[in-house]
C-alpha cells in the first residue's frame, strides 16, 4: 500500500468513527429522565403477574404483527425470574424466561435461552434503557439482531416500550408495547 492510500484509508476510518461517536451522542441517554417520575425499580414494576399488548412495525412503519404478552415476575433479593408467554395474532406462541439482576444504581443486567450473551439496562427516573441481542428464528434460519429497548414508567400500573431492532447498525423495524398491572 503506497502513501496516498495509507493516508486515504486513515481518513476514511477517522470518519467513519467520528461519525459513529456523533450518532452514539446524538440520541437520548437514560439519565436525560432522571428527575421524571414515578421513579422506575424493575423489582416493584416486574413482581407479579402482568400483560401487555404490542406491534411490530416494519421499516416502512407497517404493523407486521400483533401480540399479547402475559407475564409473572418474582424476586429473591436482587435475583429476578420475568416469564413471558407471547401470543401472536397468527396462532403462534413463544417463550421467553429472563433471569435478571439488580446490580445497585439502577444498572441490571438479564439472561434468556434466545438471548446471545447478557442484556445490560440502566434506569434512571421513570425510564429504563434495555439492550440485547436476540437469536430470532425466521424461515428456518436464525438471524441475530439488535435490540434497544427504552420504557417509561408511567404510573404504577402502566408502562410504555418502545425498542428498535437492528441488524449491522440497519434498522428492521420497532417493537411497541404497553404493559398493565392488575
Amino acid at each position: 500500500m503506497n502513501a496516498k492510500n495509507l493516508t486515504r484509508s486513515v481518513r476514511c476510518l477517522t470518519l467513519a468513527a467520528a461519525t459513529a461517536l456523533l450518532a452514539a451522542c446524538a440520541g437520548p441517554q437514560v439519565d436525560d429522565y432522571a428527575r421524571e417520575t414515578p421513579k422506575l425499580v424493575l423489582r416493584e414494576y416486574f413482581n407479579g403477574p402482568m400483560t401487555a399488548h404490542g406491534v411490530f412495525t416494519d421499516r416502512s412503519g407497517k404493523v407486521a404483527r400483533r401480540f399479547t404478552v402475559r407475564m409473572v415476575g418474582r424476586w429473591s433479593g436482587n435475583e429476578g425470574v420475568l416469564e413471558e408467554d407471547f401470543f401472536y395474532s397468527d396462532g403462534k406462541t413463544e417463550r421467553r424466561v429472563w433471569r435478571l439482576t439488580d446490580l445497585g444504581d439502577g444498572r441490571y443486567t438479564g439472561r434468556a435461552d434466545d438471548v446471545l450473551g447478557e442484556a445490560q439496562g440502566r434506569a434512571a427516573g421513570n425510564a429504563l434503557r434495555w439492550q440485547y441481542t436476540l437469536k430470532l428464528p425466521v424461515d428456518g434460519k436464525v438471524y441475530e439482531v439488535q435490540f434497544d429497548d427504552w420504557m417509561y414508567l408511567m404510573d404504577d400500573k402502566v408502562m410504555l416500550n418502545k425498542a428498535v431492532m437492528s441488524k449491522f447498525g440497519i434498522r428492521l423495524g420497532e417493537v411497541t408495547l404497553a404493559f398493565h398491572k392488575p
